[in-house]
């Protein structure tokens, strides 16, 4: 009878031993069962204008099978992929039309924005036609912007991201450098005007990266794998001023995408 006991009782203790393991692991795999499903927020260099490859669907966001999201996501094939960034894309337009998808199966999420907000095609339309002093005069609006105004912006975009997708890693890019100075072009912009073009892109990223960085996400710096890359340079990853298709002018080509933007979103992500 005692021997029965004590077979009993070790019978008793594997079997709360193996529930209890059970139970781990199951809670385990319940926490390894993470929200992988990937947006692509944003603006035309999330998007892809200037890479080509355009999916007919997106009409005038032109997205692009050789942007950056579509080319991870090809590569990743995380559990869904909703690409929903768009050329001319502002942080109110990302507000009111992206922002659908993000749920509680969101795990990463990616997004440009500002530029446009901070008016990067008026300002590259003013220096193009117009002198070096109203072009940097037009640049100094736009630093003052991006101080005074892109800030509080940019923080609603962000706040919106994180409670909506509470579980993703957010990434944020910035924007590269337009112009390599003292660089190949015998013609074009003064080297004036490309030295108050490249320092208002700094600041735009500066600004773009101390407010991802106040909401914990992470920001991707372009403009090292861009370096080499610029305008003038030789080499570049970025379309000068095209008249027959104004709209890819000065965004990054399929290489950008694939070089510059690529990499840095993979490293971070």
């Amino acid at each position: 009878m005692r021997s029965f006991r004590i077979a009993a009782h070790v019978s008793s203790f594997v079997l709360a031993a193996v529930a209890a393991l059970t139970g781990a692991t199951a809670a385990q795999a319940s926490d390894s069962a993470a929200p992988t499903g990937y947006v692509a927020l944003g603006d035309s260099y999330s998007s892809g204008v200037g890479a080509g490859s355009y999916d007919a669907g997106s009409g005038a966001c032109k997205r692009s099978t050789k942007a950056y999201p579509a080319l991870w996501a090809a590569a990743h094939s995380p559990s869904s992929f909703n690409f929903t960034a768009c050329s001319g894309a502002r942080t109110g337009d990302v507000m009111a039309n992206q922002l659908g998808p993000l749920g509680a199966g969101t795990g990463l999420v990616s997004i440009s924005i500002g530029g446009n907000d901070a008016g990067f095609a008026d300002v590259m339309t003013t220096c193009v036609l117009y002198s070096e002093s109203t072009c940097v005069k037009r640049v100094n609006e736009a630093r003052a912007y991006v101080t005074s105004t892109l800030p509080s912006r940019l923080s609603d975009v962000y706040s919106a991201i994180s409670t909506k997708a509470p579980a993703a890693r957010v990434v944020v890019l910035g924007y590269p450098r337009f112009y390599k100075l003292s660089g190949t072009c015998a013609a074009g912009l003064s080297e004036n005007e490309r030295s108050a073009i490249n320092g208002a892109a700094d600041l735009l990223n500066s600004t773009i990266k101390q407010n991802a960085a106040t909401r914990g996400f992470a920001f991707g710096d372009v403009t090292t794998t861009f370096a080499g890359h610029e305008i003038c340079s030789g080499a570049s990853w970025l379309h000068s001023v095209n008249w027959a298709d104004i709209g890819e002018s000065y965004h990054p080509t399929a290489a950008g995408q694939s070089g510059g933007y690529l990499p840095v979103f993979a490293s971070a992500a």
